[in-house]
C-alpha cells in the first residue's frame, strides 16, 4: 500500500476510533483521534476553572497551552467531558487550535507510511484532499445501545433514554453549528456499521484493496 491519508467522519458514537484503531493496526498506519483533542482542551479548561461561556477566557487559556497529549484515557472519557468538550468545539479559534495540532502531527511524521485520523469535519475540513474518506452511519438507538453499554463496562453510572437524548442533542448541534458542520465529506464512502464489526471490516477491507 503506498503512503496514504485516510479520513473517518461519522457522528457521536458511531464507532470510528474503532474503525480507525482497526485500520491503523491492520495497514500499519499512524492513527490520531482528533475527538481525544477535543476531549483533553476541555479537561484542561476545567482543571483551570475556564469559564466556557466567555470567549475571552477561552482564547487566553489556548495562547497558554503549548502541547496537548494525543492519548486517550478513563478520565476524559466521561459524559461530563464529552458534553463540555462538544460545547467548546462550537468555537472556531477552538477548531483552528486543534486543526492545527492535527496538520503538525501529520508533518512531524511524515516520514510514516500514512494515516488514519478520525474525526467529525476530518474529511469535510481539515483534510479534503484525502486519498480515502470513509463516513460512518450507524442509527442513534444502536449508537445510544453501545454508548451505555462502554460507560457500564467503564464503571460508570449510565441510563439509556438520558444517552439516547444526548446523542440526539449532539448530532443536531453537530449538524447545526456555524463552524465546520457535521456532513458526509464530498467524494466519501459511506459505511454502515449499523451491524457487526465483522461486516463493517468487510466493507472497508474492500475500498482499501484498490491502494
Amino acid at each position: 500500500m503506498k503512503k496514504i491519508i485516510i479520513t473517518i467522519d461519522g457522528p457521536a458514537a458511531s464507532g470510528k476510533e474503532r474503525i480507525a484503531k482497526y485500520i491503523s493496526k491492520k495497514w500499519k498506519l499512524n492513527h490520531l483521534d482528533s475527538g481525544i483533542l477535543y476531549r483533553r482542551l476541555a479537561l484542561i479548561f476545567l482543571n483551570n476553572n475556564v469559564d466556557t461561556n466567555n470567549i475571552n477566557q477561552i482564547k487566553k487559556k489556548i495562547k497558554q497551552i503549548h502541547e496537548i497529549s494525543f492519548r486517550n484515557s478513563k478520565q476524559i472519557r466521561t459524559q461530563n467531558i464529552s458534553k463540555l468538550a462538544s460545547k467548546i468545539a462550537i468555537h472556531n479559534n477552538v477548531r483552528r487550535f486543534i486543526n492545527k495540532l492535527q496538520y503538525d502531527f501529520v508533518k512531524k511524521n511524515k516520514k510514516k507510511q500514512g494515516f488514519v485520523i478520525d474525526g467529525r469535519d476530518i474529511g469535510s475540513i481539515v483534510f479534503k484532499n484525502a486519498d480515502l474518506k470513509l463516513y460512518i452511519e450507524v442509527k442513534a438507538e444502536i449508537r445510544a445501545k453501545r454508548r451505555y453499554k462502554q460507560l457500564i463496562d467503564s464503571g460508570e453510572k449510565s441510563i439509556y433514554p438520558k444517552i439516547l437524548k444526548d446523542i440526539k442533542l449532539r448530532d443536531r448541534q453537530d449538524k447545526l453549528r456555524k463552524n465546520s458542520p457535521l456532513v458526509i465529506p464530498k467524494g466519501a464512502q459511506i459505511i454502515d456499521n449499523n451491524d457487526s464489526f465483522k461486516n463493517t471490516i468487510r466493507q472497508i477491507s474492500e475500498l482499501l484493496e484498490n491502494f
